[in-house]
């Protein structure tokens, strides 16, 4: 059984948390990111990091209704989260979903919101760093072939290059560049709320394109930090029939597995 306190909970012992995990709408309904959710739980447990969530208090960060256009939506989303972090005088916010992460860090101080924002891979770069994450030489993952997508949120939009590659780099893999990568990586298709809507006329949707670079690299295992790229890159694999042979993980799952 995973153990996840709330921080309701916690307030009413009088205790606060080091980190409070921005779990996102992905991380709570999307059966395949629910996965993630329970990996990077793993990890925060086995490291005795003190954290919590919000829970039921949790809402939407308005990211999407923010790149749709809707800023009043955004901005009603936004203010009575800021109201229910500030309540509980959260520092620290760690979320596994890029689009979280960057709403949180670079659009809620105008509104009132200032913390202290991390991507998920960030906070696992530091664990590893500070010693609290061992790899027996790496696990099952030592020496294979793996390709990370860099998410547009995450890398061109907030410069995180190093932390994901650091955690790929600890579990020993052989980590191969798609041609198109960090500062010039391409996009899965998702970001800009077009997640949510039907493609528009073309002759090749951008998360085939993206499948075919990820494939080109001959990695048999495609590393993802964000649950639009994850659910872009799994259909991609899906259309070229070969989700059976590359898989798709997040960086959480790969070093849960690998503890």
């Amino acid at each position: 059984m995973l153990k996840i306190p709330t921080m309701a909970e916690l307030a009413a012992k009088n205790e606060s948390p080091e980190v409070l995990f921005w779990v996102g709408c992905a991380g709570s309904f999307d059966d395949r990111y629910k996965k993630v959710t329970a990996a990077f739980v793993k990890i925060l447990n086995h490291t005795g990091t003190k954290f919590a969530v919000l829970g039921t208090e949790e809402s939407c960060t308005g990211d999407p209704a923010k790149r749709a256009g809707n800023e009043f939506l955004f901005q009603m989303q936004a203010v009575n989260n800021i109201q229910v972090l500030n309540g509980y005088g959260i520092k620290k916010i760690v979320s596994a979903c890029p689009h979280c992460f960057n709403t949180l860090k670079n659009e809620y101080p105008a509104l009132g919101g200032n913390y202290e924002v991390l991507h998920h891979s960030q906070f696992l770069q530091q664990l590893i760093d500070a010693g609290k994450v061992t790899l027996q030489g790496g696990g099952n993952f030592k020496g294979k072939r793996i390709t990370f997508h860099d998410s547009c949120y995450l890398g061109r939009a907030n410069e995180v290059y190093e932390a994901p590659r650091a955690l790929i780099e600890a579990l020993d893999m052989e980590l191969v560049e798609m041609k198109r990568a960090k500062a010039k990586g391409l996009c899965c298709g998702a970001g800009g709320a077009q997640m949510f809507k039907e493609a528009e006329h073309g002759h090749k949707e951008v998360n085939i394109e993206r499948t075919e670079e990820a494939l080109e690299t001959g990695a048999k295992m495609v590393a993802v930090g964000c649950p639009f790229c994850m659910t872009m890159l799994s259909d991609g694999m899906k259309n070229k029939n070969k989700e059976a042979e590359v898989k798709v993980y997040d960086l959480a799952e790969l070093l849960a597995e690998a503890l």
